[in-house]
């Protein structure tokens, strides 16, 4: 193997909307697999994500390059989300939503606080962002 082809291996992936199959140096590892993930950035080898599917048994022998995930910092992705927020809107909405004021102390706040997480996850209850 070539030094720019060292750590790549032969990949076949037949996509079939029944049973996909996947192929690594030859090997069939469908019946393994949870998922895959294709990525490729242009003048680049692709690169293909296995997720292994829960309560299977897996086995592999063999050499490997190992890269340790680290978990994304949700702190810019919440920082750009807040920032898009319209404060006015945002209490006009909390005021206007009866269900969540139960005249206990800081309504208010906790009812921005599940307003805010209900627009995070696309809940938007008949408020469009702009």
């Amino acid at each position: 193997m070539s030094e720019q082809n060292e750590g790549l291996h032969h990949v076949r992936i037949v996509a079939d909307a029944a049973r996909p199959t996947v192929e690594i140096d030859g090997q069939d590892v469908s019946r393994l697999l949870h998922s895959y993930h294709v990525q490729q950035e242009a003048g680049r080898e692709p690169t293909v994500v296995l997720e292994l599917a829960a309560h299977r048994t897996t086995a592999l022998e063999g050499l490997a390059r190992v890269v340790v995930g680290v978990p994304p910092d949700p702190g810019p992705a919440a920082a750009e989300f807040l920032q898009a927020i319209d404060a006015a809107q945002l209490e006009q909405t909390a005021l206007a939503r009866h269900d969540l004021q139960d005249g206990r102390p800081n309504e208010l706040t906790r009812a921005m606080l599940q307003l805010l997480g209900e627009w995070a996850r696309g809940q938007w209850a008949g408020w469009e962002p702009s």
